[in-house]
């Protein structure tokens, strides 16, 4: 995704105080959270959400909407199929580590100060993952923010550590430039389904960041991400596809045979795929 990229640059600085975004996570967080925070008290980078979906058998199946690797480990930036020659020279930030820690608050410091790489998707996960570990070794945004120092204030780093908890699913697409990192942002700021719902929607839409960032306070004030992405002609689940020619034929035959859609034959061999996993 390459639209809004003059906003992308503004905001991997912090620089744009009007941003919604802020008033939006500062809604997100209640009086007693922001407090511990401001007091130095241990915090992580995103509350833990989760949601889940019946399978054919009618068993729960967890989506995994957070991280599940460890804080800083360069999964996506170090995985050549994603980031392919640039792989190699992937920083782990190790929060338990001094001096990997010390590393981080250099990266952070520099990532607020955009001294270099904005228009470089791989640098920003590099800053969001920077961010995450620092909060982590530190123990709040707080005291991340301090020994980070500079531009770095716990706005910046907590929305970059939140990036940096989105499963990896979606980082994927981020590392390989299909969403922009400060969508990516905004995505991070929802929870649960909503931030597939969200980052789906840009790679299947060509959502702008404003616009991403508009859904995301809105599904924030309580509208389902489904009606939200409606209000703006957007439907939920809608995806084109390219089949080889002789499924595009079976899928033909066998739906006019059955008197049914061709989505309808999808979505069902879609679901036993996935409940069979």
């Amino acid at each position: 995704m390459t639209a809004d990229r003059s906003e992308d640059q503004r905001d991997a600085g912090d620089r744009d105080a009007g941003d919604s975004s802020d008033t939006g996570e500062q809604r997100s967080s209640s009086p007693g959270s922001q407090a511990r925070e401001d007091a130095g008290e241990q915090s992580s980078p995103t509350p833990r959400s989760s949601s889940s979906r019946e399978n054919a058998s009618g068993e729960a199946v967890q989506l995994p909407s957070d991280r599940d690797e460890p804080v800083g480990a360069p999964v996506v930036r170090g995985d050549e199929a994603v980031t392919g020659d640039r792989a190699q020279q992937a920083v782990q930030f190790d929060p338990d580590d001094p001096e990997s820690l010390a590393q981080a608050a250099e990266t952070v410091r520099a990532f607020a100060e955009n001294t270099a790489g904005a228009d470089d998707n791989v640098y920003m996960l590099r800053g969001a993952a920077a961010c995450a570990a620092l909060v982590r070794g530190e123990g709040s945004y707080k005291a991340a923010a301090e020994r980070a120092g500079g531009e770095a204030t716990v706005a910046f780093i907590r929305k970059w550590a939140r990036v940096h908890d989105l499963p990896q699913s979606i980082r994927r697409h981020v590392a390989m430039g299909h969403i922009a990192p400060t969508a990516a942002k905004h995505v991070a700021r929802v929870s649960g389904e909503a931030r597939f719902d969200l980052a789906w929607a840009v790679l299947d839409n060509d959502l702008t960041v404003r616009e991403v960032r508009t859904l995301a306070s809105e599904i924030n004030d309580g509208a389902s991400a489904e009606r939200a992405l409606a209000d703006r002609e957007v439907r939920l689940g809608r995806i084109a596809l390219d089949l080889p020619p002789d499924v595009y034929r079976e899928l033909r035959r066998r739906a006019a045979l059955d008197g049914s859609d061709p989505d309808d034959l999808a979505a069902e061999a879609l679901t036993a795929e996935f409940a069979d996993r």
